[in-house]
């Protein structure tokens, strides 16, 4: 299409019209478009586009390649210089076309339409621009506040693991004081025991001794002095010969359990905590149970609680010694005192038929893991109890006889300091069972 072409059908448009090239160059126009740009339209041609418009020439031309590009027709806004004559106003609509196609020989020719707009659409646009404006500064904020809620949920996961952290190294501490005064008890018990039960046995030999030169004499001189006959049968000499046989290996037995008791607390108060070493976890568990021995003995107002153990053949276990004893005694405590609570609420003839029971079942699970489970037949828990039964200080024991603190600590022991499982599973009136699940070598966090 050629200038003159095009101002023969523009000739019959009322529509204000221009055609231009790519790159902005006015080529002709008719009378219609040079009223509402305000200048002759004898004066248009040669023009340049920006020139008569408040865009740069970058964003002039950027819009026209897109027309010419495009090959279809380009909705677009270009802003006047000036206000034109009338009522023309300060905006118009441009809706561009191309008229020859693109090539880098010749530049396309881009066919405007020019469309006038009243003052008040102006301001609807302007209007219109500010609610753009305004409509990115909420979806700004939105997304300020979308970083402050992710913000204040790190930050609250950070404290909770801080709260956590702060709880394990007060029970750390106090489980270090405790293991040192247990080992310095242990130590200074040790001695005397020893002492003790070396000598019991010579004690029992020189006791035999004594009588049987007692009896020697009682074969050869049956009928002694009045003064001996009077103090025999004051002391019944026939009596304490009987019982005191039973009194030695009494203090035999005694001196035996006092022995096993220190190696125990010896066992048990590892001041190794820091350290991972290879063990024997049976071990753990045996002098946990003779440690709590009292609390499972039977009373005149409840029968004893049996302990089954079932011990598979673990080989020795990569471990922190002192703290899975740790773990131990937690699981143990809890079971007893659950079965100590259905006791208390019990009669004598149903304890007589139901007695409190903890099985102690140890087992290799799968390849390179070790399972020790506990289980009692206690009162259970309902799955809302379970679902926070790890979390720190929540109990479902009476004020002041639960910190709420082991289960939280045997789970962070058992699953961040040894790598492993710690769950729970438990039927409410048949009881609950712990399953520890740790690998037989320390994995490497």
């Amino acid at each position: 299409m050629t200038p003159e072409q095009f101002l023969q059908l523009a000739k019959i448009l009322p529509e204000a019209m221009l055609l231009v090239t790519s790159a902005g160059e006015i080529l002709a126009g008719n009378q219609p478009g040079a009223n509402l740009l305000g200048v002759k339209r004898k004066d248009l041609a040669g023009k340049w586009l920006w020139e008569l418009m408040t865009e740069s020439p970058t964003e002039v031309t950027a819009y026209l390649e897109r027309c010419a590009k495009s090959r279809q027709l380009v909705l677009g806004r270009l802003t006047l210089a000036k206000e034109g004559r009338g009522d023309t106003a300060a905006v118009c609509r441009v809706e561009g076309a191309v008229v020859r196609p693109w090539s880098a020989a010749a530049p396309a020719l881009v066919l405007l339409r020019l469309e006038r707009r009243s003052t008040a659409n102006a301001e609807f646009i302007r209007l219109n621009q500010k609610l753009e404006e305004l409509t990115q500064e909420i979806q700004r904020r939105q997304q300020a506040q979308a970083q402050l809620a992710q913000s204040h949920a790190e930050l609250t996961a950070l404290l909770d693991k801080f709260q956590k952290t702060q709880v394990q190294l007060i029970q750390t501490e106090k489980m270090s004081s405790l293991g040192q005064l247990v080992a310095g008890v242990a130590h200074e018990i040790n001695n005397p025991v020893n002492f003790i039960y070396a000598n019991l046995a010579h004690v029992h030999q020189y006791v035999n001794d004594l009588l049987g030169l007692l009896r020697l004499y009682e074969e050869h001189y049956p009928d002694p002095v009045p003064a001996i006959q009077a103090e025999r049968e004051a002391i019944d000499l026939a009596f304490l010969c009987r019982d005191l046989d039973k009194a030695l290996n009494s203090m035999q037995v005694g001196a035996n359990r006092i022995c096993e008791i220190v190696k125990s607390l010896r066992t048990f108060s590892r001041l190794d905590e820091a350290e991972v070493k290879q063990v024997d976890i049976h071990e753990g568990i045996d002098s946990t149970l003779v440690i709590l021995h009292n609390r499972l003995k039977g009373t005149s107002e409840r029968p004893a609680i049996t302990v089954t153990k079932a011990y598979g053949d673990l080989p020795l276990i990569d471990c922190y010694p002192g703290q899975l004893n740790q773990v131990f005694m937690n699981l143990l405590a809890n079971a007893i005192d659950a079965l100590e609570s259905v006791q208390q609420r019990r009669q004598a003839n149903y304890l007589h038929d139901h007695p409190g029971q903890i099985w102690i079942c140890t087992s290799v699970c799968r390849a390179g893991w070790v399972a020790i489970t506990i289980a009692d037949n206690g009162p259970g828990m309902p799955e809302s109890v379970i679902q926070r039964i790890f979390d720190p200080f929540f109990t479902t024991k009476p004020i002041g006889q639960g910190t709420g603190l082991g289960l939280a600590i045997s789970y962070q022991i058992v699953t961040e300091r040894h790598r492993g499982k710690l769950y729970c599973t438990s039927v409410p009136g048949e009881g609950t069972t712990f399953t520890i699940e740790i690998p037989i070598r320390r994995l490497v966090a």
